[in-house]
């Protein structure tokens, strides 16, 4: 009856102490954006590379962003330098350069002093359609009227 009581009262502490660091809230910043992936589609050859990628500063604490990497020197982000206080949003803006055809697969690591997820991955893909060739118009003879001259 001793070790019945004794294991009771081991688990009860157990119980209040998990419980009481459930309960502690957490003081900080916390970052959360709206999306994490961008999908341009098609974007023409040497179009519109730019999108943005909004977030809120969800916690308690002004929240910090560290310089963004990129996956390559194609991908070119912007980020806010200044605090940004809780409950306020911002955007974190990528630029991809188009002046290459093919399949966009790129991200961006965003690093802050957020709490829960201090580094988000941000993606881009889509698709960079070739370059337009350009069709050069017929060359005309001396006659003007773009025939063939015949000197038979």
């Amino acid at each position: 009856m001793k070790r019945v009581i004794f294991l009771l009262g081991i688990m009860l502490l157990m119980a209040g102490v998990a419980k009481a660091q459930d309960a502690k809230p957490q003081n900080g910043p916390e970052i959360e954006f709206e999306k994490t992936v961008h999908d341009y589609g098609d974007v023409p050859y040497n179009g519109n590379g730019e999108c943005e990628f909004r977030f809120t500063n969800t916690g308690t604490e002004p929240l910090l962003i560290q310089k963004p990497k990129s996956s390559c020197g194609c991908t070119i982000p912007s980020w806010p330098n200044e605090p940004i206080l809780p409950g306020e949003s911002e955007v974190i803006k990528v630029t991809y350069k188009t002046n290459r055809a093919g399949i966009i697969n790129k991200t961006v690591t965003v690093t802050s002093n957020a709490l829960k997820n201090s580094t988000v991955v941000l993606r881009i893909k889509g698709r960079v359609l070739e370059q337009p060739t350009e069709v050069l118009p017929e060359k005309k003879n001396d006659f003007g009227n773009g025939s063939p001259v015949n000197n038979d």
